[in-house]
């Protein structure tokens, strides 16, 4: 996993010794002395996560929390507070400046490492949220951020699973005022009543006699409905395995009995907040896009959008120093499809494909019709081999499995052609990148079709 990580320590010492431990999981490691030389860092560069002591001279960790909290620039940056710190209400004041964890020194390493990888999983979902709600507005759709996101006075549908009534009675008790809260027992239950209902945060408690809590968790980030919505483990003393366990599955958060109220509150409601945060940001995007950037046809984005948001992803992966590799695909012998069966009968085509297209990419690749029969797709962190892997996986169906067309469904062989090209380093450009597909594609055409070439990096 890859990222940039700020640390902030007016220790030098500190500093060292969390930066050896980071080096040594492979993450990028930035550093800062001083509050403000950390604000600007995180102004200035790509931070994915800060580590944030609180007691430095001048201004304090729950000073620069603040602000970087409050900056929109920087508000979606996860901080964790690093700290000698270890009361009740020092948690509570970090929580509340709007820190998204706390933790004590000395720092058990694997409980940092798994509370890092846990953020840099959510900062990585909501850099994509904002990159293409970046892209939108770079095409001129400024009104897309313009309603702000639900009121944080809102109460928060939550769901407690908890089969032992002194625990969720206790849970209830605290959060009366907090929460609009539903209790149910049976993990199975509660399963599928977080499927069928809104809720906008699960608390799990470990306390099960006969079933395992991280069983749960893991089925919850594996369904649609659920994948997105936080989750917080209410674990016992001594459990620190399943926490960093269950930290790996997904859950956001967890909590030590005896659990105090404040803490519950304060970490349910940034749990709340950052889920409302890339909600708002999530269906902006959806909505304004299938306006303004999908084509109608294939439901897939058009070329509008892959010639503002190319870009993006190109300077990203040279940034990072991250593989990134495109592929064009045509219909083989379109026109003589359109020909035979007229044009419903190729938008039929049209759409199948399209529909497979998606089924066989990840979320983050970028889907694109761009223009009659030609077809694109974007896919960071992915090199050369494996895209061109990708291709012939897609080609090979496509060749496999007829397509119906028309009201009665005529059976219709199809094939495709596609180019495959990678980033190249050095002096490489969208343009290059684009071109090199695009060679490679009448490549494809010109040697018999159906068939994948590709342009090595």
């Amino acid at each position: 996993m890859t990222a940039r990580i700020l640390v902030v320590d007016d220790i030098p010492a500190n500093v060292k010794l969390l930066e050896v431990r980071l080096l040594a999981e492979y993450f990028d490691v930035l550093t800062a002395t001083n509050g403000a030389d950390a604000i600007e860092t995180c102004q200035n560069d790509k931070v994915d996560v800060v580590l944030l002591d609180v007691m430095m001279p001048y201004m304090d960790g729950f000073e620069v929390c603040r602000r970087l909290k409050g900056d929109p620039a920087t508000s979606h940056i996860p901080v964790v507070m690093v700290t000698a710190l270890d009361q009740v209400s020092d948690r509570i004041r970090g929580l509340e400046v709007g820190a998204d964890d706390f933790l004590t020194k000395p720092v058990n390493d694997l409980q940092l490492m798994t509370r890092v990888k846990s953020l840099v999983r959510l900062k990585m979902l909501t850099d994509e949220l904002r990159l293409r709600a970046s892209t939108t507005r770079n095409i001129g759709i400024e009104e897309l951020l313009s309603h702000r996101p639900p009121s944080e006075d809102v109460t928060p549908k939550v769901l407690l699973v908890d089969e032992r009534p002194s625990s969720f009675e206790r849970i209830q008790k605290m959060l009366r005022q907090a929460a609009d809260l539903d209790v149910v027992a049976d993990p199975h239950t509660g399963f599928f009543q977080a499927a069928e209902l809104p809720y906008e945060c699960i608390i799990v408690s470990t306390g099960f006699a006969e079933f395992d809590p991280l069983r749960l968790c893991s089925q919850l980030r594996s369904l649609d409905r659920t994948r997105f919505v936080p989750i917080i483990l209410l674990a016992d003393e001594g459990e620190e395995e399943r926490i960093i366990r269950g930290l790996e599955l997904g859950v956001n958060d967890y909590l030590i009995r005896p659990i105090d109220q404040q803490e519950l509150t304060a970490r349910l409601r940034t749990q709340v907040k950052r889920k409302r945060y890339n909600d708002h940001l999530r269906a902006s995007v959806t909505q304004t896009i299938e306006m303004a950037v999908t084509d109608g046809l294939t439901g897939l984005h058009n070329r509008r959008y892959l010639d503002s948001h190319l870009q993006t992803l190109f300077d990203r992966a040279v940034a990072r120093r991250r593989p990134i590799s495109v592929m064009i695909t045509d219909l083989d012998r379109f026109k003589s499809v359109n020909d035979t069966y007229g044009h419903d009968g190729g938008d039929d085509v049209l759409r199948e494909f399209a529909r497979r297209l998606r089924k066989n990419v990840r979320g983050i690749d970028l889907a694109c019709r761009y223009g009659g029969e030609e077809f694109v797709v974007v896919m960071p962190d992915t090199d050369g081999a494996i895209a061109e892997k990708v291709a012939e996986r897609i080609r090979s169906e496509i060749a496999q499995t007829p397509f119906a067309v028309g009201k009665d469904g005529q059976s219709l062989n199809v094939t495709i052609s596609v180019g495959v090209s990678s980033l190249r380093r050095g002096t490489d450009t969208v343009e290059d990148l684009m071109k090199r597909a695009d060679v490679a594609l009448y490549e494809a055409k010109t040697a018999g079709r159906n068939r994948v070439v590709a342009k090595a990096a």
